[in-house]
């Protein structure tokens, strides 16, 4: 039988939660975090090396994006990893994704495409499939709401400016950013794209909302289609 092996086996300064505690998170490897996170390894392996385990993915994907995108139920099929583990790491993920986002007291402000990427960036980059949002603002420019709108290959079947415009108009918004974002990891603009927001800049004109903006989201990078001078 394989001799086991567990992390306090590791010299001490080499153990992921006392090397976080004198030399802080930031210094930790992704397994080393997800380590800390899930505690406990299994009669045979560490949790370190459980955890570099979990970040081989499952052939699609690989990493954070694996750990980020997947479900509690992938995340149990993993040997040494059941429900109680997953649900840790995807609680974690979560909270991760909600600070990325928060805004504290003060409202959000929309001035440039950059600030789309820090409001949403982190929780489309890894989306499975195309989600479509739009971001309400005042008058002042100050994020309202951000509304989901459709899942789902984007065309103008289920990106209708009805729909687009209905949380709008609830909400008394001066203006709109419409979002979303690319499965592949490339943000570049569609046709479809391009006609789709070409479309929803007229029907805002009518309205008198005015679309600031379409931002792609892709897995780290944006495209701005006013920046690209497509709005």
């Amino acid at each position: 039988m394989a001799e086991s092996f567990t992390i306090k086996d590791l010299p001490k300064e080499e153990r992921p939660r006392e090397r976080m505690e004198r030399y802080g998170a930031h210094v930790l490897s992704d397994a080393e975090l997800l380590a800390v996170l899930i505690r406990t390894g299994t009669p045979s392996e560490s949790a370190l090396v459980l955890a570099q385990r979990i970040l081989k993915g499952n052939g699609a994907k690989s990493g954070l994006a694996f750990v980020a995108d997947s479900s509690l139920e992938e995340l149990s099929e993993i040997r040494g990893i059941g429900l109680a583990k997953s649900v840790q790491i995807k609680a974690a993920v979560e909270l991760g994704r909600r600070i990325s986002s928060y805004a504290g007291q003060n409202p959000y402000i929309i001035s440039t495409p950059a600030d789309v990427k820090s409001l949403l960036m982190e929780e489309m980059r890894f989306l499975q499939k195309e989600h479509f949002k739009v971001i309400l603002l005042n008058i002042k420019n100050h994020v309202i709401s951000v509304e989901d709108i459709s899942v789902g290959s984007i065309n103008s079947s289920i990106v209708h400016p009805r729909e687009v415009f209905k949380p709008a108009i609830r909400r008394s918004s001066a203006s709109i950013v419409l979002v979303h974002n690319h499965p592949s990891g490339d943000p570049t603009p569609s046709k479809e794209d391009v006609d789709i927001t070409r479309r929803l800049v007229e029907a805002g004109k009518l309205l008198g909302i005015d679309v600031v903006d379409h931002v792609i989201i892709g897995n780290g990078i944006y495209i701005s289609l006013r920046e690209k001078g497509i709005i």
